[in-house]
């Protein structure tokens, strides 16, 4: 669970190099494309471009290099030719990368040509509810922490977090201890320790958490046809705070804002 310095190191190269796959991304024309395009687009751009592994491809099964999870998909929406990316949807691109052994993870919302106000304001809740537990994360802090902080957020701005999924320890495996809630109570759970390297996810719903599963055995969506949103990064705990493994650059002026030693 506790990862050494030159294990923190391979990580840090790994998230650096997902952070560059998001930014790659920002630059294409993603309005008209189909999400199996996408899918294609970023397999090519980690394999050939940043001689990295798609981590996700065969993981438990699953063909693509990343989920496509658009509108009132939760997680885990399949890339596929027949969902093309419309004007005035949103959709998470959730992607991960390995690295000399090493795997980071994230996600970011991408709003598709002109959106609703209302959709603007679930990715941006979303966005800031991830931001807001991320910036508990110290040595002493516990998961109840950022669970209670996340939770605290979504619910102030009349969203519901899903509980059925959560963030998780991350390193060599994809999946490692500990599981991270985006709900909970201060003060319980696991104290963080230094070195510690999980995921910070949080799946945030515009009307009702009751989530249902597709028969393709890996979409979820919202119950009742709303919107839902996820925001996710990588991060370590550092000496005297949190350190975002996958930062992006457009998020670097965003760090002098938050509370604490978030680097």
């Amino acid at each position: 669970m506790i990862k050494q310095p030159h294990e923190l190191a391979l990580m840090a190269e790994s998230g650096r190099l997902l952070a560059s796959v998001f930014e790659a991304l920002d630059q294409l024309p993603l309005e008209g494309m189909t999400t199996l395009q996408v899918n294609d687009w970023v397999e090519r751009f980690i394999v050939h471009e940043l001689k990295a592994r798609p981590a996700s491809k065969g993981q438990y099964g699953f063909e693509y290099v990343l989920n496509s999870s658009i509108d009132n998909v939760v997680c885990h929406g399949v890339p596929s030719a027949s969902d093309t990316l419309r004007n005035g949807s949103i959709v998470n691109l959730d992607i991960t990368l390995e690295k000399n052994g090493y795997i980071a993870d994230s996600s970011k919302m991408y709003p598709i040509g002109e959106v609703s106000h209302q959709a603007k304001r679930l990715v941006n809740s979303t966005r800031d509810a991830m931001w807001k537990g991320i910036a508990t994360v110290r040595p002493g802090a516990t998961l109840g922490d950022i669970g209670f902080a996340i939770q605290r957020h979504a619910k102030d701005c009349g969203y519901t977090v899903v509980k059925e999924y959560c963030g998780h320890g991350i390193g060599r495996e994809m999946h490692e201890d500990p599981q991270v809630l985006h709900y909970g109570r201060r003060g319980t759970g696991l104290v963080l320790q230094a070195g510690m390297t999980f995921t910070i996810e949080p799946m945030i719903n515009q009307g009702r958490a009751a989530i249902d599963s597709s028969d393709d055995g890996w979409t979820v969506t919202t119950r009742d046809g709303k919107l839902s949103a996820q925001c996710e990064h990588t991060v370590e705990v550092t000496e005297d705070g949190v350190r975002v493994l996958t930062l992006r650059q457009e998020e670097r002026a965003l760090l002098a804002t938050l509370p604490g030693s978030v680097q």
